[in-house]
């Protein structure tokens, strides 16, 4: 397979993925100079991805006749666009703005590049294609996070000025690299009609609580190991071991879907971090919170929340294999609803009185009812699982 058209779709992954993750680790310095409390400054990332839920849909029906690459290159722009206004922005309500026009970009990003990339290649290339491409995700998440949070340490700013640049690279490979491509168009009731489907439509709900668990605590991550890991180097240090730690889950529940079943390693993967969040939350409140303590909770979901989403994908693709492309779009929007509903539920929390740690305990709540919610999908037995 020729991965050379697809290394600038990675690099714009890339660029997404930082964006979607280094603002976690600058909430205090953002909070600090746009004058507002810490609980709203993660309302910055609640708002880029309540938007990319919700826009996710209509905006690929919308650009669904038009070819494909001067759409995700429009998309890229927009969203270069958008980290621009956020880095420049003067006030809470600008950055608010920034943040918006970023997602408008990024959600019909996300879309069509998965669109182009399964068009592109033969099918048996798909998984290793896509792999290829949203591994910029995880790498941003390991590399481009705490390299983020360095530069960040002068100015909060920076960072986004490095997701523009980062952008602007990949849209101008983009443009000179990447083959135009024309797909059939479809309809909004096309790509909403699966949404009949009770069951799919649980199991689209079990993406959602899963990344509204991470969110709760990811969003506010400096917050709670704040105590343990106080010094702004060993944070950095600590993004970049969760940045591992998701891909080596993501690695890892790969191969286990492959050998095994995505029901059997998707209810592991659930269970474990919801042990992994009760047993943080008991630690934390009984005041055990150290660096080793501290740092093997956040490593943990960092295992867990990177390994569910390949045997979750596979679980809503086998769940309507007739209409797997639509379904994969449907669940990036319920992967952006639960980021959105994860830092909203983080920042109610804590605007309520609580303290940082306390935001574990609502974490497992979470992942309770969606543990659970995953169990009555499987047990629906609608569709054969076998191990691919």
């Amino acid at each position: 397979m020729n991965y050379r058209p697809l290394i600038w779709l990675a690099v714009a992954t890339f660029s997404t993925g930082i964006d979607g993750y280094v603002l976690a680790g600058l909430l205090p310095a953002i909070a600090d100079d746009l004058r507002v409390v810490e609980a709203a400054a993660g309302q910055l990332v609640s708002a880029f991805a309540l938007t990319s839920a919700l826009a996710a849909p209509l905006l690929s029906t919308v650009t669904s006749r038009w070819e494909r690459r001067r759409t995700i290159a429009l998309s890229l722009g927009v969203f270069v666009l958008g980290n621009l206004i956020v880095g420049l922005a003067t006030n809470y309500p600008i950055a608010l703005g920034g943040r918006v026009v970023a997602a408008l970009g990024a959600c019909l990003l996300n879309a069509a590049v998965t669109g182009y990339v399964l068009a592109l290649t033969p099918a048996k290339d798909h998984g290793k294609a896509l792999s290829f491409v949203l591994g910029g995700w995880m790498a941003a998440t390991a590399l481009g996070v705490p390299v983020g949070m360095v530069i960040g340490q002068s100015s909060w700013r920076f960072p986004m000025v490095l997701v523009a640049v980062v952008g602007t690279i990949a849209l101008t490979g983009l443009l000179i690299k990447l083959p135009r491509l024309h797909l059939p168009s479809g309809t909004l009731a096309d790509r909403l009609r699966p949404l009949g489907r009770p069951r799919l439509l649980a199991g689209l709900l079990v993406t959602t609580g899963i990344l509204c668990s991470s969110y709760t605590c990811f969003t506010y991550a400096t917050l709670i190991l704040r105590p343990a890991v106080p010094a702004e180097w060993m944070m950095i240090l600590a993004m970049f071991g969760y940045g591992l730690a998701s891909m080596l889950g993501n690695a890892v529940t790969g191969r286990l879907t492959d050998r095994f079943t995505a029901l059997r390693v998707l209810t592991v993967v659930l269970a474990g971090l919801l042990l992994d969040a009760v047993l943080g939350a008991l630690v934390f409140t009984l005041g055990g919170l150290g660096v080793a303590t501290g740092l093997l909770w956040f490593f943990a979901a960092g295992i867990g929340n990177g390994g569910a989403a390949v045997p979750q994908q596979a679980r809503l693709a086998a769940l309507a294999p007739d209409s797997a492309a639509i379904v994969m779009a449907l669940n990036g929007s319920a992967i952006s609803l639960g980021v959105a509903l994860g830092g909203g539920l983080g920042g109610i929390t804590l605007a309520a009185g609580s303290s940082p740690p306390g935001l574990l305990v609502v974490a497992a709540a979470v992942l309770a009812l969606t543990l659970g919610l995953h169990l009555i999908v499987a047990r629906a037995r609608q569709y054969d699982e076998v191990p691919t």
